[in-house]
């Protein structure tokens, strides 16, 4: 037996995932229940939660088990009021339109890096792993204080934050994969200078994810004056994982500036508790981030390298991140 339910989403610029979640368990999240669209499936989210429901024989008014009382949506890109646009996909959200259309009366519409945010506190052993030596684990006082970021590359760049103070949770919804690209080397001012000028202005997001992984190597090859032809991301995995010297070199250079702007972003929000790295890329590429220069550009920040040194940087490893946030949210609406 369940108590209300809430109806899930975390939607990115390539897949709809969906779920419940039992807003009166400790443990929210229904993992039986999670089940993952293509966006481009569907002409809004309304249209894909309503495929969804009635995938699993729920039509939102308790059947087959509990009535749904509320739906806690995540999207890749700004929450603006009752709107929301996602960032790498055609969809624009309204939250009314998309309450109406579901019935369902309590609609929360927030950003995707808030929800993973929100994941944090629930994350437990065999969720996550640390990147480098220093060790993280859920913190024994739930009520903080704590801050974290969240930094992952998917199909974009998405950046935000927690912070927990007197046992209350604030998520940071940002636009930080947005913010301009600061070379560290010259290599990567060579690669900058190339990207500038296909793109004009070059943001983080147009280097640390998975098309940005492609840039990266086309760069490379054009200062080497090798035509790559066309790559995907996996291609320049699998390659480098072969021995290709290019390939493996755009790896490497796309961990040493994820690390970087991970560093970069402890210093912005003062997430001296740790930093989590989250995005469909991570699980992909942990062996290559943890043997590369990630954590030697993470805490190589002058003055303040010595408190760097001091900062977890943590892979989240649980396969559903932003509806496992999306949970704790709909749980806690629950309880208010």
């Amino acid at each position: 037996m369940t108590g209300p339910l809430a109806l899930l989403a975390d939607i990115g610029g390539t897949n709809a995932r969906f779920a419940l979640a039992d807003t009166t368990s400790p443990t929210p999240l229904r993992l039986e229940t999670v089940q993952v669209f293509p966006v481009a499936d569907f002409p809004s989210l309304a249209d894909a939660a309503l495929h969804y429901l009635d995938g699993i024989g729920h039509d939102g008014n308790g059947k087959p088990d509990a009535a749904i009382a509320r739906a806690v949506l995540a999207v890749a890109g700004r929450v603006d009021g009752d709107d929301a646009r996602i960032t790498n996909h055609p969809w624009v959200i309204s939250r009314t339109r998309t309450q109406q259309r579901l019935g369902i009366d309590d609609v929360v519409l927030i950003n995707d890096f808030a929800a993973q945010a929100m994941a944090i506190p629930l994350l437990q052993p065999g969720d996550f792993s640390a990147i480098g030596g220093v060790p993280w684990s859920v913190p024994k006082d739930p009520g903080g204080p704590c801050t974290y970021a969240v930094i992952g590359p998917g199909t974009g760049l998405g950046v935000g934050g927690l912070v927990i103070r007197d046992g209350k949770h604030y998520p940071l919804e940002t636009e930080g994969g947005h913010v301009s690209f600061p070379p560290g080397t010259p290599e990567e001012t060579a690669i900058l200078e190339r990207l500038s000028a296909q793109f004009g202005r070059v943001s983080n997001e147009r280097l640390i994810c998975g098309p940005g992984l492609v840039n990266i190597h086309r760069a490379l090859c054009e200062i080497a004056g090798v035509d790559p032809g066309p790559m995907q991301p996996a291609d320049i995995t699998a390659r480098a994982a072969a021995g290709d010297a290019l390939c493996g070199r755009a790896v490497d250079v796309f961990c040493a500036v994820f690390g970087a702007i991970a560093g970069d972003l402890v210093l912005t929000l003062g997430a001296w508790d740790g930093v989590f790295l989250t995005g469909g890329l991570v699980p992909k590429m942990l062996e290559s981030i943890r043997h590369s220069g990630f954590r030697q550009r993470f805490e190589h920040k002058g003055r303040f390298s010595p408190n760097m040194g001091r900062v977890p940087s943590v892979a989240i490893l649980h396969p559903h991140a932003g509806l496992l946030g999306a949970a704790a949210i709909a749980a806690r609406r629950a309880a208010a």
